[in-house]
């Protein structure tokens, strides 16, 4: 029986897209500013009408959901097309959070200086606009699209905090806003929702203490119909085949397992592929879906499909064949388009091989 697949969340943007990500971002601007300024994006995407703009922006949704159908993929995104950043993008639709006057911090236990949006004020849900993402692209397919988000935590360790007394307070905060629009988006009729908590293997203590009921505070009262997912990975590098980038502890997975396979999710998304697990750890998730990350997407090299169906069946060694899925370790936006499409079949011809 083959095994699912799904992707993750960014895919390379169409050249034509006027807003670029993150990391496309030149190493200073004319201010010298760190290109994880995240105004930079929205303010280097030229003069162009809005409703052109969205156009635009549609047409490439259409076009990259429309590829990773093509390739095989059972569950894609829309590819994050609409984001400079997988986080700053969600910010700029809450209020609270100042945009203008950012400030500088050290992010990912120290990994790297980045300029931030602040927290002024209490953080509260704005305007919908997932609804319209989620449309835009499950066009494109009869397949179920998957929509992201950031969560809390890994929210709360992207910005600054000006307003509430600690973390904990901030993340319960942001976890109801993010609620607000999950529900919307689910009323809809999105059949995947993701939120993304990279941060839980960062700091796996927090996570435990308050990540995993902000977690659900974040999921609660989706209907039973939406199918829910929470991704940890351990590090995106800044560029293809970096060398040596700092990295979440590679016990985070074990202190985190009891309580993901707790929390009020239907899957958990784990990264095996770029720095590959004891695969025992799979027997620890008694209840939920593991998404196992089978493509590497921070090296340029394109997996065996053979080696990702081997992988595969190892892991069914340990978990029930109806729990198990195959993905690419995170998004994919550090990567050319080919290299993504290459990577993408390899992972469906190897999955299907199982």
């Amino acid at each position: 029986m083959p095994v699912p697949t799904t992707t993750i969340g960014a895919y390379p943007k169409p050249d034509y897209v006027p807003l670029r990500g993150w990391h496309e971002a030149k190493p200073e601007d004319e201010q010298g500013r760190h290109p994880s300024d995240p105004t930079r994006p929205l303010r280097e995407r030229g003069r162009i009408d809005a409703e052109d703009e969205q156009r635009l922006l549609d047409r490439a949704t259409h076009e990259v959901v429309g590829e990773q159908a093509t390739l095989g993929i059972d569950v894609p995104t829309d590819g994050e097309v609409r984001r400079e950043h997988y986080v700053f993008y969600h910010l700029r639709h809450l209020h609270g959070i100042d945009f203008d006057s950012l400030e500088e911090r050290q992010l990912r236990q120290g990994g790297w200086t980045a300029y931030v949006p602040v927290v002024r004020g209490p953080v509260q849900a704005g305007a919908r606009f997932l609804r319209h993402d989620w449309h835009s692209a499950q066009q494109a397919t009869d397949r179920p699209v998957k929509i992201t988000v950031p969560g809390p935590l890994t929210i709360a360790g992207t910005i600054a905090n000006d307003h509430y007394a600690d973390e904990r307070e901030l993340c319960a905060a942001l976890g109801d806003a993010l609620n607000q629009e999950l529900r919307d988006l689910a009323a809809a009729g999105c059949p995947w929702i993701q939120v993304d908590e990279p941060l839980f293997a960062r700091h796996p203590d927090k996570a435990a203490e308050f990540g995993v009921d902000n977690l659900a505070r974040t999921l609660h009262r989706l209907p039973e119909e939406t199918r829910t997912a929470v991704h940890v990975c351990c590090g995106y590098p800044a560029e293809l085949d970096q060398a040596d980038y700092p990295k979440a502890d590679p016990g985070a997975y074990d202190q985190l397992a009891e309580p993901l396979d707790l929390a009020p999710v239907d899957a958990v998304s784990l990264e095996d592929a770029h720095r590959p697990a004891d695969l025992r750890l799979l027997e620890r998730f008694a209840r939920t879906t593991v998404i196992l990350g089978c493509v590497d997407v921070a090296r340029s090299r394109v997996e065996d499909p053979d080696e990702i169906a081997g992988r595969l069946r190892r892991a069914l060694e340990h978990i029930d064949p109806h729990r198990l899925m195959a993905a690419p370790d995170c998004g994919l936006a550090l990567m050319p388009r080919k290299l993504a499409r290459d990577k993408l079949r390899a992972l469906v011809q190897g999955a299907r091989a199982v």
